[in-house]
């Protein structure tokens, strides 16, 4: 395949003859904003675009849509630049995009409510510093974790001074391993390319099955592409090292793999509260429910401002383990002293830690998130009672539900929505995060001038915007019967994962018709995908044959193989196979198939398990995205035997997916170029 990634979007990136200028932006955000431009000249008289016509064009851009009023686009624009009417060039309109966004920054800057959102939407330009003090903790953390791995061993450990971090994450081995350490099992290694030398297309592929995994187990990467990896963008890497770590050291903090939580609580209705918070919020619980046994007065609230002191430090370790107490820690009058008695401390109880006492005193929320979560992996100072136990039996344990709910939230936060949520369940109650959802999937349905932004006080607006929710899901033919607002607001689990599944299967037939000439405006059914599915696996002289997506011969995973590799001949390596035959030999086939097909370029939220137990919903999913990858291959990259009819419309892919390619699509480019 010619010098191409996974999407077609390959080594030929958007260049820019300024360097200065390309190195504002990631790769990913000069492809959206390219083809925003482009549609913007065609849009525009005779094929031109000049400034004046910014203003309102630039609306359905992201930050400096949102954030700035036509009209303040406008008198920005009259302010900064003398003839309004000089036609633009892509370099022009880079820079002015860059100006209003600085603008838009520095009016939103005030409201720090929006500006996470706001820096969450750009990850663009302003300044890419990078935490050297975190860059040295994550390297020691990996040099501690994959120092033995098979492969890594030969490049491990790495220096913290130099650059050997980025240098090595260049070929992608790295980050796979390292999301196998966080979530055990997401990648099937037998599908990471690892040799001495990888060539482009390796490595390439090696990017895609990291980044299409990290989706999968909850990490944000909408502004990351292959690319940003290959020239070793730094603040980037940090960034994603930063959230794998972060959910490896986070892994404990859940009642089902630390049930002696329930001891935070007092009865069983804060157990459901409990269960629905995030793992960092539940983290600052257990620490000032330790801190409060000591006798310490105030209440830590985050993991920088209030534990740069060492204080409540010093307290919570002298609660956990007194043996190793040292008086001196609370009497000494210099913070930086203190932070250096508290890590001596932790050591002595043998407590892995990769923060020095600057970072306490300087307050480092990541380090001292991790530092935390550290103490609590190694000593969580809770009993194990059999009164509280026996209160986690009565909750109701539904598989099938848990790994709907996993499926969806992580699918949600892909999208790169304002907010990230943590428990289906209890996020989408305000009807918000749905609505984000559905203007992402169909884009411009939603009637924002009616929909209130959290956090709502009045009970009523959540109802309204729920109720918004269920009105357009009834316009896009959803089936709701008996369903209003209400039950969403109420949390009803059966009602929302219904919903939600309609949603998603609606995103996935969107994009393909999207992508298909000759679909003339039809729309595309689940029987479409069969028969696509099993023309692909026929033309090649596949033996297997799927006869629905409930088929329960799918289990063996042979016929996902057959198709993987009639998409794309050198993506099975056969030899690696199983006849499918026992339950160990189905599931080692499934995580191969769910690992090649991430490496290929789908973006998909599936366990091996929905594949060995034929999960109809996420076997339905999982046919859908290959199809996709596969429509968006231009036709002279196809492997023969794919015939021209089903080659889709390069113009009208809509980035905004499910299934995306090899990058996951910028924030910028959410509004698809239509």
């Amino acid at each position: 395949m010619a010098g191409g990634g996974g999407g077609g979007g390959g080594y030929f990136g958007v260049l820019v003859s300024d360097p200065w200028l390309q190195n504002q932006f990631t790769q990913v955000e000069l492809r959206g904003l390219k083809a925003h431009f482009m549609s913007m000249r065609r849009e525009g008289d005779n094929g031109g675009l000049s400034l004046r016509d910014l203003s309102s064009k630039m609306s359905r851009l992201k930050v400096v849509g949102e954030n700035l009023s036509e009209e303040e686009r406008a008198s920005f624009l009259r302010d900064s630049y003398q003839n309004l009417d000089e036609d633009l060039d892509f370099e022009l309109f880079l820079r002015v995009y860059l100006k209003l966004l600085a603008h838009a920054s520095s009016r939103v800057g005030s409201a720090a409510k929006n500006s996470s959102a706001f820096l969450k939407a750009a990850t663009t330009t302003l300044l890419h510093t990078i935490s050297e003090s975190e860059k040295a903790s994550y390297v020691a953390h990996i040099n501690n974790y994959l120092g033995e791995d098979k492969f890594l061993k030969q490049y491990l450990p790495m220096d913290a001074s130099t650059n050997d971090l980025f240098e090595i994450a260049k070929d992608g081995v790295l980050l796979c391993k390292l999301i196998n350490v966080a979530v055990p099992g997401t990648i099937d290694e037998r599908a990471i390319n690892t040799k001495r030398v990888l060539n482009p297309w390796e490595r390439n592929e090696n990017h895609t099955l990291c980044l299409n995994s990290a989706k999968a187990i909850g990490c944000t990467v909408v502004n990351i592409g292959t690319q940003d990896f290959i020239e070793g963008r730094r603040h980037l890497v940090l960034g994603l090292i930063s959230q794998i770590i972060k959910i490896q050291l986070l892994a404990d903090l859940n009642l089902k793999k630390t049930p002696q939580l329930v001891e935070l609580v007092d009865d069983s209705k804060d157990v459901e509260e409990l269960m629905s918070l995030p793992p960092e919020k539940i983290l600052l619980r257990w620490m000032n429910f330790q801190l409060k046994k000591a006798g310490y007065k105030r209440i830590v609230t985050n993991f920088s401002t209030d534990v740069k002191d060492g204080e409540a430090y010093a307290h919570l370790l002298n609660v956990l383990a007194p043996e190793h107490s040292n008086p001196s820690t609370l009497s000494v009058k210099d913070p930086l002293e203190r932070a250096k008695l508290i890590l001596e401390h932790a050591d002595r109880m043998g407590c892995k830690r990769y923060l020095t006492a600057k970072d306490i005193v300087e307050g480092s929320p990541n380090l001292n998130l991790a530092f935390v979560a550290h103490i609590f992996q190694h000593r969580n100072g809770l009993s194990t009672q059999a009164k509280q136990i026996s209160f986690l039996e009565t909750l109701p344990d539904d598989t099938q539900i848990s790994r709907e709910e996993r499926a969806f939230r992580f699918w949600i936060n892909s999208l790169g929505n304002s907010t990230y949520i943590n428990n289906v369940f209890e996020d989408v109650r305000n009807g918000w995060v749905l609505l984000e959802t559905l203007d992402k999937v169909s884009p411009g349905i939603v009637h924002w001038k009616i929909a209130t932004k959290p956090p709502i006080k009045m009970p009523f607006r959540k109802v309204e915007n729920c109720n918004q929710v269920v009105k357009i899901g009834k316009q896009l033919k959803f089936s709701l019967v008996n369903i209003a607002g209400n039950d969403i607001v109420q949390g009803n689990k059966k009602l929302i994962l219904a919903y939600l599944w309609q949603l998603m299967r609606f995103n996935i037939l969107q994009l393909l018709k999207n992508l298909r000439f000759h679909s003339h405006g039809k729309e595309i059914i689940d029987a479409d995908i069969l028969e696509w599915a099993n023309s692909k696996v026929r033309s090649l002289g596949g033996q297997s044959h799927m006869d629905s997506f409930k088929d329960k011969s799918l289990s063996d995973g042979i016929f996902f193989l057959e198709l993987l590799s009639s998409v794309q001949p050198r993506v099975v390596n056969w030899s690696l196979v199983t006849k499918g035959q026992t339950d160990e030999e189905k599931k080692m086939n499934a995580s191969y198939i769910i690992s090649i097909a991430r490496k290929l370029g789908c973006s998909i939220f599936l366990l091996p398990e929905d594949i060995t137990e034929v999960n109809q919903k996420m076997i339905l999913t999982l046919t859908a995205s290959i199809m996709y990858w596969f429509l968006k291959q231009p036709v002279e990259e196809r492997p023969s035997g794919a015939s021209d009819s089903e080659n889709g419309s390069q113009s009208e892919t809509i980035s905004n997916s499910t299934m995306d390619d090899t990058a996951s699509e910028s924030s910028i480019e959410e509004n698809g170029t239509r």
